[in-house]
C-alpha cells in the first residue's frame, strides 16, 4: 500500500489549491484553538452565504444585501470590520462602512467579465499580518465569497433570461391563438360567401340560362340538339357536385380529361366525344386509358361511365359499381 506524501501547498496535480482557506500551521494549544475558531467562522459565513443564495433566488438585491452583513462577523476583528459589495453600478455596504487605509478587496466576475468587488476595511490599525492587517486566512475567504457572489449572479442572471423568454413565447402563443381565431373567423366568412356565390350562380342557371336554352332546342334541328343538350348539361353541372369530386378525389386528372369524364358519365361514345372535341377517336381512347388509370381501375372491368354516374350528391364517394 502506498502513503499519500505529505503536501505543504495542498495543490492538486495541475497546480490548483485544494483548500479554499488553507490550515493554519499553529501549534501552541491556545493559538491553535484560536485558528479553529477563526476557520469555524469562515466556515459559517460560507455557509451562509449558500443559504442566502438559496433563500433569495430571484432578487440580487436582497442577496448582496444579506451577503455584506456576513462579512464582518466572519474576520479576526469583528467589531473594527465593515464591509462593502460593488456591483454593476450599485453599492451594498455595511453601516458604518467607509474608505479607510486598512481594506482589502476582491473582484467579482460574471461570465469572465468584472463587475465588481466585495471590500473588506478594518476601521483602527491592527497588529500586522501576512497582508497588512489581514491573515492569509482572510484573503482566502474573500476570494471565496466574490467568486460565491458571482456564480449566484450568474445563475439569477440565467433564471431571468429564462423567465423573459418564457414571457415572450406566451405573448407569442396567445397572439398565436388569437391569430388563430381571427384567421378561422375569415375562413368562415370565405364559405359563407362561397355559398352566396353558389346560390346565386344556381338561381341564374335555373331562371335565366336554362329557359333560353329550352327554347333554343324548340327552334334547331333534331341533329343538332345534341350540342344543346351538352351545354345544358355542363351548365347543369354548376349546381351539380360531379366536377368538384372528381378532382377533389382524383386531382391529377387534366382539364380536358375531366371535361371527357363528362362526356363519358353522359354516356357518350368514344367516337362522339372525337367529333365533338375535334380529334381522332385513337387519341380518345387514349384518354379514357389515362383515366381509368388516374382512377385506379386498369385491368379492372369496372365500367367507366358508370362508375363516373356514381357521383350523385357532394357526399357520395366513388365506389365501382356495374361491369362491362
Amino acid at each position: 500500500m502506498q502513503t499519500a506524501a505529505h503536501n505543504d501547498t495542498f495543490d492538486d496535480s495541475a497546480g490548483h489549491p485544494l483548500w479554499l482557506i488553507p490550515p493554519s500551521a499553529e501549534k501552541e494549544p491556545g493559538k491553535v484553538e484560536r485558528a479553529l475558531g477563526e476557520r469555524i467562522k469562515e466556515l459559517n459565513c460560507l455557509y451562509a452565504i449558500s443559504r442566502v443564495a438559496e433563500l433569495h433566488p430571484d432578487s440580487l438585491e436582497a442577496f448582496m444585501e444579506n451577503v455584506v452583513m456576513l462579512l464582518p462577523p466572519s474576520w479576526q476583528f469583528p467589531e473594527l470590520t465593515e464591509a462593502a459589495i460593488r456591483f454593476r453600478g450599485s453599492t451594498y455596504k455595511t453601516a458604518g462602512y467607509r474608505a479607510m487605509p486598512w481594506m482589502q478587496a476582491a473582484p467579482v466576475f460574471v461570465q469572465g467579465e468584472n463587475v465588481g468587488e466585495v471590500i473588506v476595511v478594518y476601521t483602527q490599525r491592527c497588529p500586522a499580518a501576512v497582508e497588512g492587517p489581514f491573515l492569509r486566512e482572510e484573503r482566502a475567504l474573500l476570494n471565496a465569497v466574490a467568486e460565491r457572489i458571482g456564480m449566484a449572479a450568474a445563475r439569477m442572471d440565467v433564471e431571468r433570461e429564462l423567465q423573459e423568454t418564457n414571457r415572450q413565447l406566451e405573448v407569442e402563443r396567445k397572439a398565436l391563438a388569437e391569430s388563430n381565431i381571427a384567421l378561422r373567423g375569415v375562413l368562415a366568412r370565405i364559405e359563407d360567401e362561397k355559398r352566396d356565390i353558389a346560390r346565386d350562380v344556381q338561381t341564374n342557371v335555373e331562371r335565366i340560362l336554362m329557359p333560353i336554352i329550352h327554347a333554343l332546342m324548340l327552334r334547331i334541328p333534331t341533329s343538332d340538339r345534341k350540342y344543346v343538350e351538352l351545354l345544358r348539361d355542363n351548365l347543369e353541372d354548376l349546381v351539380s357536385p360531379f366536377v368538384n369530386q372528381l378532382t377533389q378525389r382524383y386531382a391529377s386528372l387534366t382539364p380536358t380529361e375531366v371535361r371527357i369524364c363528362d362526356m363519358i358519365r353522359r354516356g357518350m361514345q368514344t367516337k362522339d366525344i372525337a367529333a365533338l372535341r375535334g380529334v381522332s377517336a385513337a387519341t380518345i381512347s387514349r384518354h379514357r386509358e389515362h383515366i381509368r388509370r388516374k382512377l385506379g381501375v386498369t385491368n379492372t372491368t369496372t365500367n367507366l361511365t358508370t362508375l363516373l354516374q356514381s357521383y350523385q350528391t357532394p357526399q357520395d364517394a366513388v365506389t365501382s359499381v356495374g361491369h362491362a
